[in-house]
């Protein structure tokens, strides 16, 4: 019993804070990256990607507020299966969309060809991956930048502003401090859990939730324990304020223009938990 009692003591054990990131297995297993698509392509919860109705407007937000359109360039990355790259590509701007998810890729390839639209969609990890030329907006939409650790976050805002046209804006949304408060420490267990999600084999899933009150970060770290192997699945989600996102951002050599709501450029509402932030060269 000792060595079961040691392996709970891993499960249930907290790591420091960004000790060990796993994100990329969200899009690169197999049986994972089909349920993550699965949910992309939902348009009606706001799980991977937002309800159609909000990117519909969003989108429409977006070409409006910037000025999309023929002789503009936009890239999105994290673009998962298309759905803003779409939109975006509707209104005549260039667009490339980078993720690691060969499905997603796959899918927005597909549906960039169905609706006649040229669209660069490229496989690629978007922290190491270089996209050529400048761009009028760069996008990177549903948290995505709240997953990366600080050092991720250096990396990413530098390749952001390398690569933004003079006149051009950055455009992500982040998880504020509202969504940390509604976090609690919690520890669940469950056979499959989440109905399946983790794996298409018979598996035991914990949870546990931790709290990091120093840096504003909440973890979901999942273990799933198979036959065969045993995984733990990191889901970090730094939030921040106004204040601390914009100290991050000029700190990189950007300057924030706008904080709207959301990326459908709703009114910033404090109690809200998310907002965006709309960053340029100074």
């Amino acid at each position: 019993m000792t060595g079961i009692y040691q392996s709970l003591q891993e499960i249930n054990g907290r790591p420091t804070c960004f000790e060990r990131t796993t994100a990329a297995d969200l899009w690169t297993d197999e049986h994972i990256s089909s349920r993550m698509l699965a949910l992309h392509l939902d348009g009606s919860v706001d799980v991977s990607s937002r309800r159609t109705d909000f990117l519909d407007r969003s989108a429409a937000w977006m070409i409006d507020r910037f000025g999309l359109g023929p002789g503009t360039a936009v890239v999105d990355f994290g673009c998962g299966p298309g759905l803003y790259t779409s939109r975006l590509a509707a209104s005549g701007a260039a667009v490339t969309g980078i993720d690691s998810s060969e499905r997603s890729i796959r899918y927005a390839r597909a549906l960039a060809q169905r609706q006649g639209l040229w669209i660069e969609h490229i496989q690629a990890d978007h922290l190491r991956f270089e996209p050529e030329g400048f761009f009028d907006l760069i996008t990177m939409i549903m948290g995505d930048y709240c997953a990366l650790s600080p050092d991720q976050r250096r990396l990413m805002l530098g390749k952001l502003r390398a690569h933004l046209r003079s006149g051009g804006n950055i455009l992500f949304d982040v998880y504020s401090l509202a969504t940390f408060g509604a976090r609690e420490e919690t520890a669940s267990y469950g056979p499959s859990l989440q109905n399946g999600f983790w794996s298409p084999y018979p598996y035991f899933g914990f949870l546990n939730t931790f709290k990091y009150n120093g840096d504003l970060v909440p973890l979901g770290k999942y273990t799933i324990v198979e036959q065969a192997r045993t995984r733990v699945v990191y889901n970090w989600l730094q939030c921040f304020d106004r204040e601390s996102l914009a100290a991050e951002i000029e700190n990189r050599g950007l300057i924030v223009q706008e904080v709207p709501g959301d990326v459908a450029g709703a009114s910033y509402a404090p109690a809200s938990h998310e907002f965006a932030v709309v960053a340029a060269h100074p």
